[in-house]
């Protein structure tokens, strides 16, 4: 494997579900922090943004005021952000798994096999909904 995670948006979100309108993606995530200033360089990938867990990646806003804030759910370097989403926010509803992506990042190489470990299969991806739609209704 060559270690790279594509993170998009999950079919379950709440923005590919309800049929909402995506309005806009911001990858300003404070005054002094823009995932788009991400400038990576070489093998050793100099310069990219180290992420954590929990560290946001992009706000997306829809028609009806609804704000989500998409986080990296990973630890590692930002190699890229997905710049086309910007001017085509379609593209995360009618493409999400290709070219519909959020951003690229790159875990540690010593992180890799346990993240690698933790994922989910598709079957208990869908067991999981399962359980979460079950206990909501």
């Amino acid at each position: 494997s060559c270690r790279i995670c594509v993170i998009t948006l999950a079919e379950a979100h709440p923005l590919l579900q309800s049929g909402k309108t995506i309005k806009s993606i911001n990858y300003q995530i404070s005054a002094n922090c823009s995932r788009l200033q991400n400038k990576v360089s070489g093998k050793s990938k100099r310069g990219a943004q180290f992420l954590t867990e929990l560290a946001p990646l992009c706000r997306i806003s829809s028609s009806d005021g609804e704000e989500y804030t998409v986080y990296s759910c990973i630890r590692g370097r930002l190699i890229e952000v997905n710049e086309n989403i910007l001017s085509n926010p379609a593209l995360l509803q009618e493409k999400p798994s290709t070219e519909g992506y959020i951003a690229v990042v790159l875990p540690k190489f010593e992180e890799s096999k346990s993240i690698t470990q933790g994922l989910l299969t598709q079957k208990e991806y869908e067991e999981v909904l399962l359980k979460r739609c079950s206990s909501s209704s």
